[in-house]
């Protein structure tokens, strides 16, 4: 039992945000692990641990599990317990499971599901069968594996290996999906707004860092805490959250974005009336070279394409690793399935893995 490193609030898509220095991905140290559960993604897949926890926001435990070349566990929002977990986003936020093994995370899992009343957002678990008829309906997003942000070689990668899978293991379809960009920037706009009002508790008087230096007024002492104690991502996203809740600003982007999320939740519904699973990338591309957040941050935020989706619509979502780039970086597979539907998606992942 240990502690892992992570990114600062878990802002962050590479673990380099944190007050005890850089996490290194095991597999290329110049590059990132991801983030912001990075840390227990490479404890993971260093052979440090089996299982490690993290927090996914918007991919943190999928993301770094992908770029690390294990396996990335988000369980459906409500499913288990956020008590104990420092908020970045409540609406958001879900503890999720690394592993090397399906078997190993759905026996963490069914442990971790158990009810707690300390958490009014947990749904009561309901009784879930794993095992299904096959062959199993599957669909991919017809924007996705065609958008522009995604790798060649990944996009070339899975759809090579959705034509390899046996009719009778599972049916592909594809589904035309027109939000796919729309999704990053209501992220953003809804978690920071979050992120604002969950983090104003750390002004150094019953919670965060205190600043030595004297403060002339109420107003200098909560300015002092906050500029000394907090990074650079924080404040960043603190004040465009702050920003997208300001008079003025909240009916131009927080109410258009919480709009844009239930047509994505009735969008979801949809194809879940139909389907029994999502399958598309985890990421856009490997991992990049340890610096690039700093030299690009739009383009960091905009690699959460994929898996921010899951996190905007409440669904369990899983990346399992099944490719190696030619630039000798792993990269995997991300599935999704309906709510409350856990088990039967580690089942599918399980199948699929069977056909690496």
């Amino acid at each position: 039992i240990g502690n892992c490193n992570c990114d600062e609030f878990a802002m962050g898509s590479s673990n380099e945000n944190s007050a005890y220095g850089k996490v290194l991905n095991p597999h290329n140290k110049e590059k990132v692990p991801g983030g912001s559960s990075g840390g227990s993604a490479v404890a993971v897949a260093a052979d440090m641990c089996m299982l490690s926890l993290g927090s996914d926001t918007g991919g943190s435990v999928r993301q770094p599990a992908d770029h690390c070349g294990v396996i990335g566990f988000k369980p459906g929002y409500g499913s288990i317990s956020r008590f104990g977990l420092i908020a970045y986003a409540s609406s958001f936020d879900q503890i999720g499971i690394f592993g090397k093994n399906i078997d190993d995370i759905e026996v963490v899992y069914n442990i971790m599901q158990q009810y707690d009343p300390r958490d009014s957002t947990m749904s009561l678990p309901k009784d879930q069968t794993a095992a299904k008829a096959k062959p199993w309906k599957v669909c991919t997003l017809s924007q996705v594996l065609g958008h522009t942000s995604l790798d060649t070689e990944i996009a070339n990668a899975i759809s090579g290996f959705i034509e390899k899978i046996p009719a009778d293991t599972a049916s592909f379809s594809l589904v035309d999906f027109h939000l796919i960009d729309y999704i990053v920037p209501a992220y953003y706009v809804l978690t920071t707004a979050e992120a604002s009002s969950n983090l104003s508790r750390y002004d150094g008087v019953r919670y965060g860092h205190r600043s030595e230096e004297a403060a002339g007024s109420i107003e200098d002492f909560y300015k002092q805490n906050r500029t000394e104690g907090f990074g650079l991502e924080v404040k960043k996203r603190i004040m465009l959250g702050s920003f997208v809740l300001s008079t003025g600003y909240y009916d131009a982007y927080y109410s258009q974005a919480q709009k844009i999320r239930q047509m994505l939740v009735q969008k979801v519904e949809e194809i879940f009336a139909e389907y029994d699973a999502i399958i598309m990338p985890t990421v856009p591309a490997t991992a990049p070279l340890l610096g690039a957040d700093a030299a690009d941050p739009v383009a960091t935020y905009l690699a959460d394409i994929f898996t921010v989706f899951a996190n905007l619509t409440g669904l369990p979502g899983i990346s399992i690793p099944l490719f190696s780039h030619s630039n000798n970086m792993p990269f995997g597979l991300q599935i999704l399935a309906g709510k409350g539907n856990e088990l039967s998606l580690l089942s599918l992942s399980e199948l699929l893995m069977q056909h690496k």
